[in-house]
């Protein structure tokens, strides 16, 4: 495997993960490219161009190189309004194939469903084999929505079943993951292949905690209870707070040692109301113990995790919950949401709890029991560490490697049959 082409159309990896659409998905394409070509593999990975200022191909790594496609205005287009784009985003894309001999690339690797609609229409031109990963899908948002979010279009949903027949292979984060494309996508079930996320291990490691503390301005003694992610509703940020208030509520002594770091900007259907989550903390009585902390780099996150007592993740759908494991390689416990593939990542009761609902009482039952026990949270932040040790981005990177080379071959037989 030579030349791979990654096509992110709709968040460049080199955007800051935690705003605007940037999250778990760039930290995704950015670690995997870089594990792929210490693999000998050049990675040449395709995004949209939002600011005049990107140059055209930015060199991140050895083998890995950013290529920045004009296709619209820069600024002010939303994610709903970039499927007008894909014409043009798809014809520069052919564009810088076409400067090279046939063959520049083994296989097309695309990203969410915007860029399968790319990689689909490459596949075709370059003759290579097409393999994708979802990330997200719009069936399972639109049946788990938070209150007040809005669904996803029939648009999106009709684009999807078409990147799923398209594909020669699908990547599936989790079993649950596979399991819906296969029931809720009509995916044939030998096109699709489990491969867990990675973190960064050097990254995010073990760090001393009242360091940690020090360095981000919390007091030694505080129970810190972090968030971080994009603030939106899917992402339910606000079950957090609202859980905070009854743990409040129940005991008010709790107040002058807690601490809840938000960790993050608005994203998605949060951009509607941008400054809703703070005007929640202040209704909640809450704005003495929240923290709103803009997004920050991977160092500095891997600093807050290791500073919490514990993450919280309690989100409405989350197709692995990258956080979660990042949290859990500081040693840091994690209390999630029990949907998608958040069961996969947090062992309940081993590196973290589970909660089976949205209910803001079951989740302050929840932090209580770990604020509470001592030996509890000593347990969890063993657990954690052994947790995370099962996912690494090379053991992604090999994988994957593995999936192209499936789809090769599956394309090769096509051709041959036919």
């Amino acid at each position: 495997m030579g030349r791979i082409a990654m096509v992110s159309l709709h968040t460049s990896p080199l955007d800051q993960p935690g705003t605007g659409d940037a999250g778990g998905m760039n930290v995704y394409v950015i670690e995997l490219a870089r594990r792929l070509a210490e693999r000998g593999v050049d990675v040449d990975i395709f995004t949209r161009a939002t600011s005049s200022r990107q140059a055209p191909v930015v060199e991140v790594a050895d083998r890995v190189l950013v290529r920045h496609i004009h296709a619209g205005p820069f600024e002010g287009l939303t994610k709903t309004e970039l499927p007008g784009q894909l014409c043009v985003f798809a014809r520069e894309v052919m564009r810088t194939e076409a400067g090279h001999q046939a063959g520049h690339y083994d296989a097309v690797h695309s990203h969410y469903w915007l860029s399968g609609q790319v990689g689909a229409l490459a596949r075709d031109r370059w003759g290579v084999p097409l393999v994708h990963s979802m990330h997200t899908m719009a069936k399972v948002k639109n049946a788990a929505l938070a209150d007040g979010d809005s669904p996803e279009p029939t648009s999106r949903v009709i684009g999807e079943e078409q990147v799923v027949e398209a594909a020669d292979m699908l990547i599936a984060n989790t079993d649950i993951e596979a399991r819906q494309l296969i029931d809720l996508y009509d995916a044939e079930p030998a096109r699709v292949e489990v491969v867990h996320p990675g973190v960064d291990l050097d990254v995010f490691r073990p760090a001393d905690q009242r360091e940690a503390r020090r360095r981000l301005g919390l007091p030694p003694d505080a129970h810190v209870l972090m968030f971080a992610g994009r603030l939106q509703p899917l992402k339910a940020p606000d079950v957090l707070l609202r859980a905070v208030a009854e743990l409040l509520a129940a005991d008010p002594s709790l107040r002058g040692r807690l601490v809840v770091p938000v960790v993050g900007g608005p994203s998605g259907s949060g951009l509607e109301h941008p400054e809703a989550l703070a005007d929640l903390a202040a209704s909640l009585g809450l704005d003495d113990v929240v923290r709103f902390v803009p997004p920050v780099t991977q160092d500095v996150l891997a600093r807050w995790c290791a500073a919490a007592t514990l993450v919280a993740v309690p989100s409405y759908n989350e197709s692995f919950g990258l956080v979660a494991v990042e949290a859990q390689a500081t040693g840091t416990p994690v209390v999630a949401a029990a949907v998608g593939g958040l069961p996969t990542v947090v062992r309940d009761g081993h590196s973290g709890l589970l909660v089976d609902s949205h209910d803001p009482a079951d989740w302050a039952r929840a932090l209580r029991r770990v604020l509470a026990d001592d030996d509890l949270r000593a347990r969890l932040s063993a657990g954690a560490l052994e947790q995370a040790r099962q996912f690494s981005w090379e053991r992604t990177a090999d994988r994957t490697l593995e999936v192209y080379r499936q789809a090769v071959g599956l394309m090769r037989e096509e051709l041959f049959v036919g």
